[in-house]
């Protein structure tokens, strides 16, 4: 059985521990800042991210936040090799290309000729359609609807039954609320909501 080790570990992260074990893993422990008071799934602390060595392999990063995703795993990335978890309910076409670190949860689906970049979160029922390019540390909320050749920035997180409409561009650091419905291409740091969505803030 091949086994994995998680930095971090609450709500997020029992979602991986459960596509893990559902996908042949053995989750052999955990690190975070300090050891966790609940521990649903018995499994070991093993310090704090601080005691990571070059010889630690098999990491998953199991942290929700898109932005402390992405600086863990820089900050990692050179001397550890991460695992990537897929729930086997999940629908993947063989002519997509995923990169690590990347959950992809019960009943999604990410169709032909799709790119996941590193450090996302596919997460439950949601849909990514065919050519659509996800960049690294993107979470795409359960739900949510990606249409063909979507385009989706660093960072991004697209809420829960969003919809995104064929052939946009979402920029970096977008947030998209929950039930959007998104018809034009979003710049970098902005906020969309609503149906239509529109753009409520955008950062400088």
């Amino acid at each position: 059985m091949k086994k994995i080790k998680l930095i971090g570990y609450s709500g997020h992260s029992y979602v991986c521990i459960e596509t893990a074990l559902l996908s042949g893993f053995e989750v052999v422990g955990y690190f975070d800042v300090e050891e966790k008071l609940m521990n649903p799934y018995n499994i070991n602390y093993l310090g704090s991210e601080n005691n990571l060595t070059k010889s630690d392999t098999n990491l998953f990063i199991a942290i929700g936040n898109n932005s402390l995703r992405h600086q863990v795993f820089e900050k990692l990335s050179l001397n550890n090799y991460f695992s990537t978890l897929i729930h086997p309910t999940s629908f993947i076409s063989s002519t997509t290309s995923i990169s690590s670190n990347v959950l992809i949860s019960a009943g999604a689906i990410v169709n032909a000729h799709a790119k996941i970049g590193y450090g996302c979160i596919i997460n439950t029922s949601s849909i990514i359609e065919h050519e659509c390019v996800i960049d690294d540390f993107v979470h795409i909320a359960p739900g949510a609807v990606l249409a063909g050749n979507v385009k989706v920035g660093k960072r991004s997180f697209i809420g829960a039954n969003a919809t995104i409409k064929q052939g946009l561009t979402i920029g970096e650091d977008v947030i998209v609320g929950a039930g959007a419905v998104v018809i034009n291409d979003i710049p970098s740091n902005s906020t969309v909501v609503g149906n239509p969505g529109r753009i409520i803030k955008t950062k400088i």
